[in-house]
Order: structure tokens, then C-alpha cells, then sequence
């Protein structure tokens, strides 16, 4: 369902009501925390990992956007929240040296607010009590709510460093209301993540920013860990700012998600500590912010594409941190812009359930694109978009919806051209089509992958040809049948009635301004050269498809070039073929195939594959 109705970006700009749609997300999930509040069960699906890190996980993730919003507040509005969490303490009969420190609760108490607490406040505070009591329940080994200890690779890596957030952005909360008790409790299960070992990816940064907050409160950490994180960090780095998720992992939103946000984050607080990775950290998100401006429409859509989609808005996570760290690639308010488009796009869409709980899904809820991390609560990440919160009320940025900048778009023309952008380091060709001034879609050609690792769906979600703001990609049920497979935006055989696709690239890829070239094999005896060059309206895709004569001999062969899946009743992509004796054929996919739209149609043109040398050639035009 929708939660939100015709939200603008200039809603989004406006910090009252950017706060407003903030805390009606976090609202919905409190009448489904644990009596301590350690825990948070809002769904029964599964995951690969237990089901107490699970709710360990729904419980930190929404710390993303309250610790911004509580950073934000004015003095005043703290204090009086504070003395609101204090009095609510005392008449659960709490005692302060087992839960809040005096100092803490004397200095909020002259509030001349304390007696009249605005909806806004009560709300924050009613959040903020549930999670100072789940921290002090979480960590406390002798609570039935106790996450416990962790084991190597353990989810609950990925969740410490939001509570490491709410150390370092908002103490006044969650750290100096804390006993020395609780505060050694907290301590000690932190440094758990230091007691095992981790994945060697974008979970090097979650150690980072755990060991951040430890060492900045004064608290136990180590060092050394600290350490071996940042050098295999940079040892992901590859040029232009951007990041291989990992040794051989890919170039994808892990960089916004997590890489250059959490390096701003360290640079935040380690200026003077460590000014060489700070400096590291600041460059490679100034040039990273000058690619990614492009990945995004007016309209706020950003083109899906690879793992961990159901992260949805934290894809301008990076955009939201920039604003909070004061650090511009691009100007100030071209940024505000970006974030506040792409928070509307997404706040207006079904991505909720009836009781207002974000959903695992994309465009809509969807559990067939998922991964096997893909929890109840994951999709709270997306809450890192909330970052630009922390900003105080006196900042510029919020004066910026007065300016001649329009959130909402302006036109500056009213003809129809499209602007191919070559991003040598992700490698990408973006192709960004606009009508009457307004860019209204982003495609990206790209290579493919050119290893496999375990995560699901990883063909769809790398190794099509093209990806789209617009239409999203499709996510196969079988090879069964092409309805079941709905392949969308690549080449599909279809031998003895079995569905076979692009999967792996070989590493001999050709990418540059004009085209991308790339050999690849859907199964043993076809080898294929597919070469996509991108046209004013579109792109051409040419196929050398050679096939083996002792293995398919009087065998039938069938492909299909498919263009982007579209919503039913909608003709906007055509294809057809190019001087080769192809048949334009639609295809109806199974619903709820494809990320953005449940039902949709697939436009392709039908070639007949004979034993030996085979020419395709099919152009697909969709700006």
C-alpha cells in the first residue's frame, strides 16, 4: 500500500515536514517492539542467518534515520525530550544509577517545556526511551532479549555500527544517559565484532565505524582491526572513486550504501587523527559524486541495478551524507535536489504494507527478487537517506526551496535528445534521455559480470544488457518456459524447450564511448559476440552467434532479443529487426517478474538459429 499521497520534493526540502514523513515511518513499527524493546518482529519470512539477529537487525536499522533526526533538534527541543524519556523512566520505577545517569537527568529537567510536551517531541521521545531501554536489554547478558554472542560472519556486524552512529551523532541520548553498568555491557558486546572474523567486503566498514564510536566515547576497541579494515578497504578501491565491493567484487550501490557514506563518516571525526585516509576518503567521494549525479532522472528514479535492491531510497544515502559532513562534489543544491527527488519517488510508490511497515521488494513488495540476507527489517537501510536531518534548523540548506532553483524541475528546452556518458570506471554506458528539457530516463549498457558468486538472481541483476530508471529489469522463476524466465533486456535461447540466457561475460570485454563488445556462452556448443552501440533513440544490438553442428544438429533453435519489460497496456519500447529475418513478437511474463511494475508485457524479435555462423541483428528504441 501507500503510505504517503503526492508527496513532493519540495516537501522533502522543507525540514518540519521532511521529519513529519520521517517519524510516520518510524512510528508504524512501535507496537511490534519486545516488551524490552531489545527486539522487533514486524514479518515471519526467513533468512540464511537466526532469527534473533534478525530481530536484532529491525531493531538497529531504524537508528539510520532517528539518530539524524535527534541530532538535528535544537538544544531546547533535546532537553525537552530528554526530561520527557526521564520522567517516563522514573514512573517505570527506574532507578537512575541502573538506567539514566543523574547529571543527565538534572541537566534536562529545567526544560520550560517539561510540562507540555508538542506531538512532534512526545513521539521522539517515546522512540528514544524504546531504544535506550533496548540497548540496555540487548547488551545486558542476563536479559531474556539479550542478543547474545556473535560467531564469524555474524548479521549482527552489519547492525553494530547504527548503534556506533547513535554513539557518535547523538550521545546526549545514547550514551551519556547510560549507567557505567550498561555502558560496560554495551562496550563489551560491541567488541564482539573484534573477536571474529568478517567478510572481506563492505562489512570492513561496518567493523570501522563500530571500533569509530568505541574509541571516540572513550571506550575499549582495537586498533589493529581498525587498521587492517582500512587497508583492505583500500585495497577494494579501483579509480574515479569508485569501489570493487570487496577483492573481485562488483562495482554497484555497495558504493553509495556503504563505501564513500561511511568513509565520510570516518573523515567526520578523524580529521586530525588520521589525515591521510580522511584525504583518501574526501577525494574519492568528490569524484564519485560526479559520476553518480548522473545515475538519477528528474522525475527521481534511479536505474535498479545489482544486489540488495530492497534497500530502495538508501540509494541517495550518499547524497543525504554529503549534506551532513559538508562535503560537495557537486553544488549544495544540486545535491538537495537529487536526495529530495529520489525520496519522493520512492515515498509516493506501494512499498509499504497495511500497517505501514516497509516491505522486501523493489517497486512494490516482492519476495522473488530478494537475497537470502533479506530479512523482515533489512529494508530499513533505506533510512541513511535521512542523514540531511542532522542539520540544524539555522542551516542554509533549508532556505534553498526560495531560490531560483525549482525542486521540482525546470524546463530549459523543448526538444527531444539523449546524452551517452561514458563511466570508464564502473565500466557503463549511460545513456540519459530527455523530452522537453527534462531528463525522463537513464539506461545503463553494461558488460555483464564476469565471475559468479552465491548471492540470488546474480545474472538478472548484472549481466543483462541494459537497465533502466524507467522500467526496471525482470528477475526469472525458471528456465522452464519464457513466461516463467520473462527475459527482459537480453538474448534468449530456447532449446528442446529449455530457456537458456546471457550469464557470465568472459573478461575480454570491450567498453568505450561508442559501444561495449562481449563474448559470452548461454550453455556449452553456442558461443556468442554481442556488440550494443547506443543511437539517439535507443541502442543496436549485432549477435555473431555460432553454433556447434555435431552438438545441435537437427535441433531447434530459438531466439529471443528482448527489449525492457514494460507496464501492461503501455507501448513504450519497440523493437525490430535489422536486415536479418527476425518476427516482433510480445511476450506476456508471469507477473510480479519485474522490479517496478507487477504486470508487464516484453517487446522481442524472434530469429530462427541454424547450425554454424548466425547474424542477429535488432535495434530497440525506448527514448
Amino acid at each position: 500500500m501507500k503510505l504517503f499521497k503526492d508527496l513532493t520534493p519540495s516537501d522533502l526540502s522543507d525540514k518540519q515536514k521532511a521529519q513529519k514523513v520521517l517519524l510516520q515511518l518510524l512510528k508504524s513499527l512501535i507496537p511490534f517492539y519486545s516488551e524490552s524493546g531489545a527486539r522487533l518482529r514486524i514479518g515471519d519470512t526467513g533468512t540464511h542467518y537466526e532469527l534473533s539477529s534478525q530481530e536484532m537487525e529491525a531493531f538497529a536499522r531504524p537508528l539510520w534515520g532517528l539518530v539524524p533526526l535527534l541530532a538535528g533538534l535544537s538544544e531546547e527541543e533535546k532537553s525537552t525530550v530528554l526530561t520527557k524519556v526521564n520522567k517516563t523512566a522514573i514512573m517505570e520505577n527506574k532507578t537512575l544509577k541502573d538506567g539514566f545517569c543523574s547529571d543527565s537527568y538534572t541537566a534536562c529537567t529545567s526544560s520550560k517545556d517539561s510540562e507540555h510536551i508538542p506531538s512532534l517531541l512526545a513521539l521522539i521521545s517515546e522512540l528514544v526511551r524504546i531504544y535506550i531501554r533496548g540497548i540496555e536489554a540487548g547488551t545486558d547478558p542476563e536479559s531474556p532479549d539479550y542478543w547474545g554472542l556473535c560467531h564469524d560472519f555474524d548479521q549482527k556486524f552489519c547492525e553494530m555500527p547504527a548503534i556506533g552512529f547513535a554513539l557518535l551523532y547523538a550521545p546526549e541520548f545514547f550514551f551519556d544517559t547510560l549507567s557505567d553498568r550498561v555502558k560496560e555491557n554495551l562496550s563489551d558486546w560491541l567488541n564482539e565484532c573484534n573477536r571474529h572474523n568478517l567478510c572481506a567486503c563492505n562489512w570492513q566498514f561496518f567493523q570501522i565505524i563500530t571500533n569509530l564510536a568505541l574509541k571516540v566515547r572513550g571506550l575499549p576497541y582495537s586498533k589493529e582491526n581498525m587498521e587492517n579494515g582500512l587497508r583492505m578497504i583500500d585495497e577494494y578501491y579501483g579509480k574515479g572513486g569508485w569501489y570493487n565491493d570487496g577483492n573481485g567484487g562488483d562495482k554497484d550501490y555497495y558504493n553509495p550504501f556503504v563505501m564513500l557514506s561511511f568513509g565520510l563518516i570516518y573523515r567526520e571525526f578523524m580529521k586530525e587523527v588520521d589525515p591521510e585516509h580522511s584525504e583518501r576518503f574526501l577525494e574519492r567521494a568528490m569524484a564519485f559524486g560526479k559520476d553518480f549525479e548522473y545515475f538519477f532522472d528528474d522525475s527521481g528514479a534511479c536505474f535498479p541495478y545489482g544486489r540488495s535492491m530492497t534497500y530502495r531510497f538508501a540509494q541517495s544515502a550518499f547524497w543525504s551524507t554529503c549534506l551532513m559532513t559538508e562535503v560537495y562534489p557537486i553544488p549544495k543544491t544540486r545535491i538537495l535536489q537529487l536526495l529530495c527527488r529520489n525520496l519522493s519517488w520512492w515515498l509516493n510508490r506501494p512499498i509499504f504494507d497495511n500497517a505501514g511497515i516497509l516491505t522486501i521488494g523493489y517497486g512494490y513488495p516482492n519476495l522473488q527478487m530478494s537475497e537470502s540476507y533479506n530479512a523482515p527489517g533489512s529494508p530499513y537501510w533505506a533510512l541513511q537517506a535521512f542523514f540531511y536531518l542532522a542539520l540544524k534548523d539555522d542551516d542554509e540548506i533549508w532556505d534553498f526551496t526560495n531560490t531560483d532553483i525549482s525542486l521540482s524541475g525546470s524546463v530549459t528546452s523543448s526538444t527531444c535528445e539523449t546524452e551517452t556518458l561514458f563511466l570508464p570506471h564502473v565500466p557503463m554506458l549511460l545513456q540519459r534521455g530527455y523530452k522537453d528539457g527534462h531528463c525522463t530516463q537513464v539506461v545503463a549498457l553494461v558488460p555483464g559480470k564476469t565471475n559468479h558468486e552465491g548471492h540470488s538472481h546474480n545474472v538478472e541483476k548484472y549481466s543483462k544488457f541494459a537497465y533502466s530508471s524507467k522500467f526496471g529489469f525482470s528477475i526469472a522463476r525458471s528456465n522452464m518456459n519464457l513466461q516463467e524466465n520473462a527475459p527482459d533486456s537480453t538474448l534468449a535461447f530456447v532449446i528442446d524447450g529449455f530457456v537458456y540466457t546471457k550469464n557470465m561475460t568472459e573478461e575480454d570485454y570491450i567498453i568505450d564511448k561508442d559501444h561495449v563488445e562481449m563474448h559470452w556462452s548461454p550453455v556449452r556448443g553456442i558461443d556468442v559476440i554481442t556488440v550494443l552501440r547506443p543511437t539517439e533513440r535507443g541502442h543496436i544490438r549485432e549477435h555473431m552467434v555460432k553454433v556447434s553442428g555435431k552438438l545441435y544438429k537437427d535441433v531447434e533453435i530459438k531466439a529471443y532479443d528482448c527489449g525492457f519489460a514494460v507496464p501492461e497496456n503501455e507501448d513504450a519500447c519497440t523493437v525490430h529487426s535489422l536486415g536479418c529475418e527476425g518476427r516482433v513478437e510480445l511476450l506476456i511474463p508471469e507477473p510480479n517478474t519485474n522490479l517496478i511494475y507487477p504486470k508487464t508485457r516484453i517487446p522481442m524479435c524472434v530469429y530462427d538459429i541454424n547450425s554454424g555462423d548466425n547474424y542477429l541483428k535488432t535495434e530497440f528504441i525506448y527514448l
